[in-house]
């Protein structure tokens, strides 16, 4: 039987790996991408790779010339200046004809103008267009903000221009007579400014401008770019005469995505401009981009600023200006980024030794094989597992699609996987993708079915890009995106291919709660007890435990209250500064005094838990959308923790908030929400609570997983991983899943119910260094996932009796017994 590598090859081995370059895709990967040996990148629409080979070319390029600012002539550089000079028009011209090249583009009739990245390229076209109030700016619905951006009232609606998006399809249509391929459809005309358009005026000069990616870096889809010459010689005919009666079109197209594997070819469509990034292409450099421009229409682009490189003459106190006449000197502002200018070559000498149609030919069918192998997984009940969006139904459509492969995925009653979930879980399977509307917003409402009103609600109930929200009145607000690069690999396809299949078909959507399905009747004839207490004094740093410890209203006294925040206002968690975690603390009760340590530190901390008011200053600060007011400290505590560190920040103390907690009880989880009990600066709730027998049946399978050969190294975790303030032992694993209220001595308390776990738990803090690694959470994913979460320990609120502040020995001490009710 043939092996899966070979049924691809059998299908897609005419264009898959390079037959005919001097090297294969292996080779490629063996000597020039030896740090992807352990990590499957799949966001080249993001950002692809630099080799290592094209690295050590600009390394050995700088470290070998001198490149000085082409604009500096003083008596100390004259000596460089020359050499620098020579160099700039050399590497100018180099880089220029490979750019223009590079689009088949003449440059009798483009020029190419550098800057600081496509984003910069697209701005530019819309502050110099020559916008009027009789001008019409268009654009595709799949389009990147930084095209939509060009409507701004700064630019075409600024300057009275109208605004209107546009779907584009390819259907065979007849129009007065003639047969068209293309089918363009308006939407609504957005218009700002609408003084000076008084019938009967002379209008002067009329321009407008048509808009539109070359491939869509939400869908993958690539436009059919005789739509340019469709806009600029009938446009009249294709979009009607109500906004199109008038005026000369130019037209734009944003090859930021698209030229990495087919870029426009200039010779053939008469593009007026066309926006580029060389990150997108080869990987570095970043902050590097460029506007290919076509002659006649640099002519109409307009330039207001003026500033070194781009004048010949100006005079500081008189209004007198001479600018230069060269297209590129007028509009590259400052001095350019001269070396990135001078590594590109390096770049473009990689992608020609493989062909730019090569390139296309290799990436598409991995995309081809991964759409075709998503579109056929099922659920045990026969529905689909994956969702593609894009044009993907019929083979011969394949050529129209770029190396992109957007989806959402399914369960198998119908509702959605959570592209933040399948991101998170990519991640630990070592594979790097994006999630969310690819900063195209357009493509995403069209895709996914959002309409003004979800879009408008959505934002409304705090949405914004790059958040958690994924999932909202049960639609997707965003989807799962891979892309590929020319040095992506079969594997890297399989392995993804097989990510999904073993995290999303249906018999793994679960979370095995061990034997407390039995229910509460088992849990009376099960004996638990209370095994530590942890508390936490500073939030994200090191805790200690004791045999007993007071409750408060908050939790366990003085759990979590205090915080430490950076001097940019962020507050410090372990997330982000592992080195917390070597803090460490202890709170001795009978001298009132809170002591910490630090391996960074010589000296022991010690703070007084009575407040001196006269010393300490109150603030506001915002934690989890919550206001808290908080206690400052001085500048010595604060030196203190900076050194602990290593940044600056400042030590800051609980002094009230209006945190509150509810229950929101689902079929399947009980998951902790806003409501009616208070906290420090805990995340979640007062108490986390985790059983050892949990945590030994994780550690059993950590070590089945290194027998099966999943690790090569036993991964073992003790309870502290999970920083819990409770450590209850006895029962069977996953007992206290089942526990919705429970009792500590004479003590009450609510589940919340689950912990959702992050990668936090996979931070190991040995000998002074921080550890990362993807367990243990790798393998909770494996089995303890329920609606995109996944869950280890349950958080728990102190209980009031009948409403009243409960009465007696306020203390939590080892060795209770703990009685689920």
């Amino acid at each position: 039987m043939a092996t899966a590598k070979e049924e691809f090859l059998k299908e897609f081995g005419e264009h898959y790996g390079y037959p005919n370059s001097p090297k294969t895709i292996d080779q490629i990967r063996a000597a020039e991408f030896n740090r992807l040996q352990n990590l499957v990148y799949l966001d080249h629409a993001g950002a692809t790779l630099y080799s290592e080979l094209q690295m050590e070319s600009v390394f050995k390029d700088l470290t070998s010339n001198v490149y000085g600012n082409p604009h500096s002539q003083s008596d100390s550089s004259s000596a460089t200046l020359e050499i620098v000079r020579d160099a700039r028009q050399q590497i100018m011209k180099l880089s220029v004809i490979q750019v223009l090249d590079y689009c088949n583009a003449s440059p009798k009739d483009y020029k190419c103008i550098f800057t600081s990245g496509a984003t910069a390229a697209l701005k530019l076209v819309g502050e110099a267009f020559p916008w009027s109030c009789n001008s019409n700016f268009m654009y595709t619905m799949e389009n990147h903000n930084s095209v939509i951006g060009i409507r701004d009232t700064r630019y075409a609606l600024g300057q009275g221009a109208a605004a209107i998006a546009v779907d584009v399809e390819d259907v065979h249509t007849r129009i007065e007579g003639e047969n068209f391929s293309t089918k363009i459809s308006l939407h609504q005309i957005q218009r700002r400014k609408v003084a000076g358009l008084r019938e009967g005026e002379p209008m002067g000069d009329v321009y407008n401008l048509f808009a539109f990616p070359s491939e869509c870096n939400f869908s993958g889809l690539r436009f059919n770019l005789d739509l340019a010459k469709i806009i600029k010689e009938d446009s009249s005919r294709i979009l009607g005469t109500s906004v199109c009666n008038n005026g000369r079109w130019l037209v734009l197209i944003d090859a930021a995505k698209g030229s990495a594997t087919m870029p426009p070819d200039l010779s053939k469509y008469p593009v007026d401009f066309v926006a580029l990034s060389f990150y997108k292409l080869f990987g570095y450099p970043t902050g590097l981009g460029a506007l290919v421009v076509r002659n006649d229409a640099a002519k109409l682009l307009k330039k207001s600023y003026f500033s070194g490189g781009t004048v010949a003459a100006s005079i500081a106190d008189i209004d007198f200006i001479k600018r230069r006449e060269g297209i590129e000197e007028l509009f590259e502002d400052g001095t350019v980024s001269f070396l990135s200018i001078a590594s590109i070559r390096h770049g473009f000498k990689i992608l020609n030794s493989l062909t730019l149609s090569a390139i296309s030919r290799h990436t598409t069918s991995l995309a081809s094989y991964t759409r075709k192998t998503l579109l056929a997984l099922r659920h045990s009940n026969g529905s689909s597992v994956c969702i593609l969006y894009g044009r993907h139904n019929s083979m011969e459509m394949c050529h129209e699609m770029g190396p992109i492969v957007s989806f959402n995925l399914k369960r198998p009653d119908g509702s959605w996987f959570g592209y933040r979930e399948v991101e998170k879980l990519a991640s630990l399977s070592g594979i790097q993708l994006r999630t969310g509307c690819f900063c195209n917003p357009g493509a995403c409402a069209k895709y996914l079915g959002l309409s003004h009103m979800d879009l408008i609600s959505n934002t409304e109930a705090g949405h914004v890009c790059w958040d958690d929200h994924d999932i909202i009145n049960g639609k997707p607000i965003g989807a799962v995106r891979v892309s590929f690069g020319y040095m992506s690999t079969y594997e890297d396809a399989k392995k993804f291919v097989d990510f999904v299949t073993s995290s999303f078909m249906s018999s793994r959507n679960h979370v095995d709660h061990g034997n407390q399905l039995e229910g509460v009747n088992g849990f009376l004839d099960t004996c638990y007890y209370l095994k530590s207490i942890t508390i936490y004094p500073i939030k994200s740093c090191g805790g200690f435990s004791a045999r007993s410890w007071p409750l408060s209203n908050n939790g366990l006294k003085h759990d979590r209250e205090w915080i430490l925040k950076s001097l940019s206002g962020e507050i410090l968690t372990l997330k982000r500064v592992p080195e917390m975690g070597f803090i460490s603390s202890f709170i001795d009760l009978s001298q009132g005094m809170l002591f910490v340590e630090s391996p960074h530190c010589k000296e022991k901390l010690q703070i007084k838990l009575q407040l001196d008011f006269s010393d300490v200053t109150i603030q506001d600060i915002e934690l989890h959308g919550q206001r808290y007011k908080v206690y400052s400290y001085s500048n010595e505590t604060n030196a203190w923790f900076s050194e602990a560190i290593g940044r600056p920040c400042t030590l800051l103390r609980y002094s009230g908030s209006n945190h509150e907690f509810v229950l929101d009880k689902t079929k399947d989880v009980v998951t902790c929400k806003d409501t009616n009990s208070a906290v420090c600066f805990a995340n979640e709730a007062q108490f986390l609570l985790v059983s050892e027998e949990s945590v030994s049946d994780l550690n059993k399978r950590l070590s089945s997983d290194v027998q099966k050969g999943i690790h090569v190294t036993a991964t073992q975790v003790n309870a502290s991983r999970f920083r819990p303030n409770l450590l209850v032992s006895g029962g069977r694993a996953y007992d206290e899943d089942g526990w919705r209220d429970i009792r500590i001595g004479n003590k009450y308390f609510r589940s919340l119910g689950g912990c959702n776990r992050c990668q936090i738990i996979n931070l190991a803090l040995n000998a002074g260094r921080v550890q990362k690694s993807n367990e243990p959470l790798a393998t909770l994913a494996s089995y303890r996932r329920v609606k995109g979460r996944i869950l280890f320990g349950i958080l728990l609120k102190y209980e009031s009796v009948n409403g009243e502040q409960q009465q007696g020995d306020s203390w939590l001490h080892v060795g209770q017994e703990v009685h689920p009710d």
